[in-house]
């Protein structure tokens, strides 16, 4: 593995850095090749002015996320973003207003207010991008972190003299300087620290942009992730991906606009009127991200192979799997908690729209089998994006609360079921979600489901 530094390799065409320019400074002295080293410069200040990072100091550029998400969007190969017509539109009112009325026999949690809303991939980017900033962002102020503190910062350079430099560099930077930093780098070592670490921001944002513009081409609703992603409850359906849903696993359109709107409705509903739900879920999240942290190996083995003037090579380092959950009691806590609530809401949706589907929909058992193993094993944009950020959004034991919710239900009918989500304390553990008779068992008395709507 190369002993270079990241941000400061060179391309792979050449077996290392030339002793034989006029700037080598001589046998064992300064084996630079200082025209590789500007023409590298040059190319990363032109990458990052094609990103139109000019500027931007956060972790994060989230104008460019969007660009670049529409960018992906709009791409005619892939068929482009057409606007929802007025027909698709009407085909998703109809199916949630019918989708309401089952439900309302399924559920005493009633339905939400508002017009149901068809979307555009573009338009769900748009809608949800303020709570991927709000998910996203302590994340990647720790990638930033960890990157940029193994050099110093470029404002500190033009105050310190050659060896004083030298001394400030990290101990593999130092190597490539053994007899100390030449003075004709001194003007380029600024812009060159500078610009390395605007890449790694502007990477990770190109890369985070193409992620959410993958999982706009997979998602069919707002609440499909089984996150919020909006500030307030809303029915919403993608109609394109609804259809392309339905032509994947060859069930007639309407069929699954209407499955697909009993998910969306029970999903929203249970945002809507369990108010401690949203917080306790953002809270969960929150948490989860807070204890990601860089894999230090794997950063070590990736950072020295990492070409300057092939900036475009960052935008793999960045999805190949180098934020991990920390090994420690307290995240492997953080971790049970957010996959114990994004199961018991999968569950609760399973159950309910279960029973709203009941005889009704013949396809309605092939539809939740289809959909089970879809949440449950994500699908290839949902595996990118927790590559990219260390955020698994599957719920792992969704099977297991469906078949606890549905047995509460079967002892208690849908008020208990429903019951349960009164209070935080209320509702199963993880070891629960393995016995469910047992945790009806252990639930003593009778569940007061007016405390349901209390904050």
């Amino acid at each position: 593995m190369s002993d270079i530094p990241f941000g400061f390799g060179f391309g792979s065409g050449n077996d290392g850095p030339s002793n034989n320019g006029p700037n080598s400074g001589g046998a064992g002295q300064n084996p630079f090749d200082m025209n590789s080293i500007g023409a590298a410069l040059q190319q990363l200040g032109a990458f990052l002015q094609n990103a139109g990072t000019s500027g931007e100091t956060g972790p994060v550029n989230w104008q460019m996320v969007r660009d670049i998400a529409r960018q992906q969007l709009a791409n005619p190969d892939s068929g482009g973003d057409p606007a929802v017509a007025d027909a698709q539109l009407r085909a998703v009112v109809e199916a949630v207003h019918l989708a309401d009325v089952w439900l309302d026999e399924a559920t005493v949690l009633p339905a939400t207010s508002g017009t149901p809303l068809a979307w555009s991939r573009s338009e769900w980017l748009e809608q949800t991008l303020p709570m991927w900033q709000h998910y996203v962002e302590p994340i990647a102020v720790h990638m930033q972190q960890v990157v940029g503190g193994a050099m110093p910062k470029p404002s500190d350079l033009g105050s310190l003299d050659s060896e004083a430099l030298n001394a400030a560099l990290p101990e593999q930077f130092r190597a490539m300087f053994p007899g100390g930093v030449p003075a004709e780098m001194m003007s380029m070592l600024q812009p060159m620290l500078g610009m390395a670490q605007q890449l790694g921001a502007a990477a990770f944002s190109m890369q985070l942009g193409q992620a959410l513009a993958a999982l706009a081409k997979e998602v069919v609703g707002a609440g499909d992730i089984g996150i919020p992603l909006l500030p307030s409850a809303t029915c919403a359906l993608l109609p394109r991906n609804v259809d392309e849903l339905g032509a994947g696993i060859g069930v007639d359109s309407n069929d699954v606009r209407l499955y697909l709107a009993l998910r969306e409705s029970a999903h929203q509903r249970l945002f809507a009127h369990v108010p401690w739900l949203r917080a306790r879920m953002i809270g969960a999240i929150e948490e989860y991200a807070r204890g990601v942290r860089v894999d230090p190996q794997r950063l070590q083995e990736v950072m020295g192979d990492v070409d300057l003037s092939n900036p475009q090579a960052l935008q793999e380092l960045m999805s190949s799997g180098l934020l991990q959950p920390q090994d420690t009691e307290e995240q492997r806590a953080a971790i049970a908690r957010l996959e114990t609530l994004l199961a018991l809401v999968e569950g609760w949706v399973d159950d309910v729209v279960s029973v709203a589907a009941g005889e009704r929909l013949p396809t309605a058992r092939a539809l939740q089998e289809t959909m089970r193993r879809r949440r449950a094993a994500g699908g290839p944009a949902e595996r990118t994006f927790s590559s990219l950020v260390g955020m698994d959004l599957r719920p792992r034991a969704l099977r297991e609360a469906a078949t606890l919710f549905a047995a509460v239900r079967a002892s208690g009918g849908i008020e208990a079921r429903d019951a349960l989500w009164a209070h935080p304390d209320m509702l199963p553990a993880a070891d629960d979600l393995i016995d469910p008779l047992g945790f009806i068992e252990r639930s003593s008395g009778p569940l007061d489901l007016g405390t349901a709507d209390e904050g």
